[in-house]
């Protein structure tokens, strides 16, 4: 076992995502919907940094936020922010469905 950093820069992308968002703009709900997120996900790879199969909150957060900005992305064609979330979750997903598919290791 060893720290999930994919998951820990995953978290910090979405947190550091909704702070922009507010800096930018002043949208208090892109920094509620960021730090929540970013926080769940950062829970998440804590879990599997303690136990590789325990994928279930990263699962989550990162299978939510790719259906939500893929559909702002879907409907706005705008990149930033929505595009670029929606690509990094899809590949959150991706790096998950591996980690499920993987045997485990003997001690």
């Amino acid at each position: 076992m060893g720290v999930e950093w994919f998951g820990f820069g995953y978290a910090a992308l979405v947190a550091s995502g909704g702070i922009i968002g507010y800096v930018k703009a002043g949208s208090v709900p892109s920094l509620a919907a960021g730090l929540i997120f970013g926080g769940v996900a950062g829970l998440g790879a804590y879990q599997m940094s303690q136990d590789s199969k325990n994928v279930l909150l990263s699962l989550i957060a990162s299978g939510t936020l790719a259906g939500l900005m893929g559909y702002r992305f879907y409907n706005s064609g705008k990149l930033m922010p929505a595009g670029i979330i929606a690509g990094a979750s899809l590949l959150m997903l991706g790096r998950l469905g591996l980690k499920m598919l993987e045997k485990p290791h003997n001690p």
